[in-house]
Parts: C-alpha cells; structure tokens; sequence
C-alpha cells in the first residue's frame, strides 16, 4: 500500500471546502458508513474503505461548474479528478475504487473487493434513503431490509438508481438480502448525522 491515509475529520475538512450541497454531502457520510460496515466483514481496511466512501464524489461540484462555463460534461471526468485531488492523501489502492466507480468515464474497470464495494455502496444509499423518505415519519428507523427488496423489484421507485451497481453486493460474496441488511444497518447507526 502507498501513499499516506486520510483520516475521517481531513475528509470532513475536504467536503467542506468542495462540497456545499448539504444532500449530497449526506450522501457521501451515508456511504462512508456502508463501506465501513463492508470492510469491517470482509477483513479489510475500514478507515481507507470509510475515506473511499466519503471521497468518491469530490470533484462533483468542480466539474458540474466547469461543465456548466462551457467545460468537458462532468461524467468524462468524475472519479480520475477527485482521485487527482487525493494523490499523495490516500493509497493507490483507494485512488483506483474512486475512479473505478464510474468505470464508464474513466476507463478504469472494478477489479478488487474495495472498487466493488464502492459501486454497491454508492448505489445502495439512494434507494435507502428514498425509501425513508416515503415513510410517514420520513426515518431511516422505519425502513425494513424486507421492504427494500420489494422497492428493488419496482423500477418506477427511486428510477435514477442503478440495480446492477447494487448487484455488485453479489462479488463480495453478499447475497442481496444480506446486503440491504449490512446496509441499512450502517445508514440507521448515523441516522442523525443523516438528518433521517
């Protein structure tokens, strides 16, 4: 492993400086919370795959602005800009599960358990927080592993996420039962932070 590793409070620090949409700052804690859990079950490094999870969309609001000033479109770019903003902060092997994430802009294919945990994650974390937000009290605490399955099965719900990037789960050697199970559980135990 090289490179050195950024701790949780630097990539507080980082979002902070790079990110101001508060629902897509939630999004990246919700999904540093999944590849903790993950990482913690498949005996691997939970504060690189934790600062994956929290990293993974730092260029976002760079390039949405670039793009916007007559700039390359966001999804050529995103992944291989934020893995530039943290060379020499993270390892290789987290550089690479950031760009691996959006395999279709950089080229860069999900090859390790790391780079696959990422993509199920980053997708995971919008059909559960869709799901708590159609609950009476709009809370995490109200969502059931059970029901996330149903809302899986039904395409109109939550349409912009992509199933097949939750089915990466399956790599891991995760069922997808298990998976919305492990998931939800990591969202719930922030469910402050979360605002849900």
């Amino acid at each position: 492993m090289t490179g050195t590793m950024i701790a949780r409070e630097e990539g507080l620090k980082l979002l902070d400086a790079n990110i101001a949409d508060l629902s897509m700052r939630k999004h990246l804690i919700a999904v540093s919370a999944v590849m903790r859990k993950l990482a913690e079950m498949q005996g691997e490094d939970a504060d690189l795959w934790e600062a994956v999870g929290l990293l993974h969309d730092l260029d976002l609001e760079k390039l949405e602005k670039e793009e916007a000033a007559g700039g390359l479109p966001v999804m050529t770019r995103h992944g291989r800009v934020s893995a530039e903003m943290l060379k020499g902060s993270m390892p290789e092997e987290g550089l690479h599960a950031i760009m691996a994430h959006n395999e279709e802009g950089t080229g860069i294919k999900a090859e390790k358990p790391i780079d696959h945990a990422i993509v199920a994650a980053d997708a995971v974390s919008g059909i559960i927080t869709a799901a708590a937000l159609v609950m009476p009290h709009k809370t995490l605490a109200e969502v059931k592993a059970s029901s996330l399955r149903k809302r899986f099965n039904d395409k109109s719900f939550a349409r912009n996420v992509d199933r097949n990037r939750i089915l990466y789960c399956t790599k891991l050697g995760m069922t997808l039962e298990d998976f919305f199970v492990v998931s939800l559980g990591a969202m719930q135990g922030i469910r402050e932070e979360l605002g849900l």
